[in-house]
């Protein structure tokens, strides 16, 4: 997968944070850049087309989401979230490589997907009919209503409930001459200008950058930042559950559809997304994954008051330190061998494996006597151990000049040992491949080790091999390195 940082360019100018009034449209459909030239946010003086059969020969679909508790977040070492997690779904029934992109700003959504960038948006968006002009909705994911989001008076649960009543609203056209925040050109900002109009009356719109989450909005009301916000009602139910401080009884709308987007010109792209969700959604896992992330609320407590959540801390595991250490024994990112240790063990000291492979790194009783590890479960010696390994290993790997490439032959032979590796280089040579390129040569020739006209060639010394094992194994680690660039600093 290929990561990026797309939008360190663009910043948000709406008055220094100035409360607007509805009847202020001015920066409505434009934002601006560094250069201050406006642009249309919506792209849609692009004509880009690339559509579902492009896409298909490419073999990658181009995703673009944002970090939130939600859509796409890392926990103990794994890349989670709903919209990840139905992509992985989709991708995988259609065959694809998901290449995700982060946006920083909710703003450049649609202007990066109709500029051509992403093929798609994978983050829950109400289908309105302003953005239906220039973009496509798929079915939706889910249904949703927007609420208002206050907070309880000091002390509210000390407090007569006739006080607390009397503090908070409790009807839409009490927000008539009231202050509201929220993302400029969110669903939220518009569904207050009407909401203005309907009761006939002036609401006051603090405008937010789109740099904000949701989430993080609502934490603002937590704090006293901001008197109130608007969020759909699944994400501001979740928040309520972990700050009971929160109010979320006033509807502001009625039930609206939430989808993930497509541009206009992709219409066979439309209709793939659609094809699968529409039938996926009538199964028992949608509805497992769906309240895994918005109704299950303890975990969503656990989650965020864990350190190994990084969306609060810039931890992967609590032996973050310790990998750091060893990592730079091999002069590698601490991140990609914490990718691996995740791998072996999912961090868990005391795992054993069926084959009896034990601790952090999975050492089997032979290598770890090799390399001197004498308690295979204590974390510092199976880290110790199994770098002195990797370190053997990459010495020993021979005429890969690509230090990249180097790794990956390393870690395939970690996973199935130097000799079956020797053996799919040489079964790469004889079939004019490059045996010292891993990626779409010698990885091929590992996945050919299963069938006997490979394993029984006379160039293979070391037989048979479970070739998907490895193979899979390099590729994972890779994907979750990958993940752990976007969300754990160096």
């Amino acid at each position: 997968m290929k990561y990026f940082h797309l939008f360190g360019s663009i910043v948000f100018l709406l008055g220094a944070m100035a409360c607007n009034t509805v009847s202020e449209k001015s920066n409505a459909e434009t934002i601006e850049t560094e250069e201050n030239i406006p642009i249309d946010i919506t792209g849609s003086q692009f004509d880009f087309k690339r559509d579902w059969s492009e896409i298909k020969e490419d073999g990658v679909l181009k995703v673009m989401t944002t970090y939130s508790g939600t859509s796409y977040f890392l926990y103990k070492g794994e890349p989670l979230g709903f919209e990840y997690e139905l992509l992985q779904k989709f991708a995988t029934k259609n065959d694809l490589k998901i290449d995700l992109r982060i946006v920083s700003s909710l703003d450049s959504l649609f202007y990066y997907l109709n500029k051509g960038e992403v093929d798609l948006i994978a983050h829950g968006l109400t289908e309105t009919r302003d953005r239906k002009k220039f973009v496509s909705f798929t079915k939706p994911l889910y249904n949703s209503r927007q609420v208002l989001v206050q907070k309880m008076p000091d002390n509210w649960h000390k407090l007569h409930w006739k006080k607390i009543e009397d503090a908070l609203l409790h009807d839409a056209i009490e927000l008539m001459g009231d202050t509201v925040a929220v993302r400029a050109h969110s669903s939220y900002h518009k569904r207050l200008i009407n909401l203005a109009e309907e009761i006939g009356g002036e609401i006051f719109i603090d405008t937010l950058p789109g740099t904000l989450t949701t989430e993080e909005i609502i934490e603002m009301v937590v704090d006293g930042q901001i008197k109130q916000t608007v969020a759909d009602l699944n994400i501001a139910s979740l928040m309520a559950s972990y700050y009971p401080v929160l109010n979320i009884d006033v509807s502001l709308s009625t039930t609206q559809r939430m989808g993930w987007v497509v541009r206009q010109s992709s219409p066979q792209l439309l209709n793939a997304i659609n094809e699968w969700l529409l039938p996926y959604k009538k199964e028992s896992e949608y509805y497992v994954i769906y309240n895994k992330y918005y109704k299950n609320k303890k975990d969503y407590k656990r989650r965020v008051n864990s350190d190994f959540y990084s969306l609060k801390q810039n931890q992967i595991s609590k032996y973050d330190d310790l990998i750091k250490k060893e990592a730079a024994k091999l002069n590698w990112d601490w991140r990609l061998l914490a990718s691996q240790v995740y791998q072996e063990s999912k961090f868990n000291p005391s795992a054993v494996s069926w084959a009896g492979a034990v601790g952090l790194m999975q050492m089997m009783p032979a290598t770890a006597k090799e390399m001197g590890v004498q308690w295979r479960s204590n974390p510092e010696q199976s880290m110790q151990g199994g770098v002195r390994y990797l370190s053997q290993l990459l010495s020993r790997i021979e005429n890969v000049e690509d230090s990249l490439q180097q790794v990956k032959f390393a870690l395939a032979s970690y996973n199935c040992g130097l000799g079956h590796v020797e053996d799919a280089r040489r079964l790469a040579k004889k079939y004019n491949l490059n045996p010292n390129l891993w990626d779409d040569h010698v990885e091929k020739m590992i996945l050919a080790l299963r069938f006997p006209k490979n394993f029984n060639d006379p160039v293979v010394k070391h037989g048979y091999l479970r070739g998907k094992e490895p193979y899979n194994y390099v590729r994972q680690i890779f994907e979750r390195y990958d993940h752990y660039q976007k969300f754990i600093k160096e």
